[in-house]
């Protein structure tokens, strides 16, 4: 098995039997090593996983079928490998629970050992009502504005880099300096974007999402180097906590914030998605939520 497990291997054997040893745990330090900033910083705050193929059977041998969300601390010292999770999630379709209520403790007992912190298991009936603001399962959309189409007054091409450039964010254009007299001032902003995409370390395969950021900070946000630092992750590797946390980082030593907000919204991959949130306290930290692409 490689570094990474199971999701670094050619082939892969797929349980019909409980596994919890399927689980393989990555070490959150090999990402927070690389980034090289306060580690204490970047455990603040939630990834949520959500689980749209969830399968058992109860004592009747009649399969169930259920949506689960996983809150895994950001203070926890591991994650859990994605591919592994979805192993080991099929290994108990065809085990049989007495309730859903057992099933719930067991996928949270099992998932907390794994990341060695406490994991919040939620399951989800597909006839309960789920169009409500408390389960977060309601198509939601970002706040704030959008600014994909910052550039779109520009003549500059956006080169690909191997590497996030936290360089972007800073700016000479005419737009920061009209409100340099001001930069004493703190303010508020409020803003995403869509175009987040990123490489798995492992298999080079692409990760797309949605970022969104709130800040506060006396220095002013220019939204057209935003989007270029955004595009900058195209091209690199990196777990969706980790890229998370770069931003998270990167926008921390720049604006220097009095508060900020870093989540992501990743697109579903094996019937799995991950929105890691990293905030400045965790009395900011908002409830999770889905969007459109997911």
């Amino acid at each position: 098995m490689s570094i990474h497990g199971i999701l670094g291997e050619q082939t892969t054997d797929y349980p019909t039997e409980y596994s919890p040893e399927t689980l393989y745990p990555i070490a959150r330090s090999i990402g927070r090593d690389a980034i090289g900033w306060q580690a204490a910083k970047l455990t603040v705050g939630v990834d949520w996983w959500q689980a749209f193929e969830m399968s058992w059977l109860n004592q009747q041998g009649i399969s169930q079928v259920a949506i689960a969300r996983f809150g895994i601390p950001a203070a926890s010292p591991f994650i859990v490998e994605s591919k592994s999770l979805k192993l080991y999630l099929n290994s108990i379709n065809f085990t049989e629970f007495g309730s859903w209520a057992e099933v719930q403790i067991l996928i949270a007992k099992d998932l907390s050992k794994c990341v060695q912190s406490e994991v919040q298991v939620e399951l989800f009936g597909l006839d309960d009502d789920l169009h409500d603001e408390i389960s977060g399962l309601l198509i939601a959309q970002p706040e704030g504005i959008c600014i994909d189409d910052a550039l779109a007054g520009s003549t500059d091409k956006v080169g690909l880099t191997m590497h996030p450039e936290a360089s972007l964010l800073s700016s000479n254009d005419a737009e920061s300096s009209a409100v340099k007299a001001n930069d004493s001032d703190s303010r508020s902003y409020n803003f995403y974007s869509n175009l987040l995409r990123s490489n798995c370390p492992v298999t080079n395969q692409p990760d797309w999402g949605t970022l969104a950021v709130s800040i506060t900070s006396n220095k002013p946000v220019n939204n057209a180097n935003m989007l270029r630092y955004i595009l900058s992750f195209r091209q690199h590797n990196g777990f969706h906590e980790q890229c998370v946390e770069q931003i998270f980082a990167d926008l921390s030593q720049y604006y220097q914030p009095s508060t900020l907000i870093v989540r992501a919204w990743y697109t579903r991959r094996g019937g799995i998605d991950i929105n890691p949130c990293r905030v400045s306290d965790m009395s900011l930290l908002p409830k999770p939520s889905r969007l459109i692409r997911q």
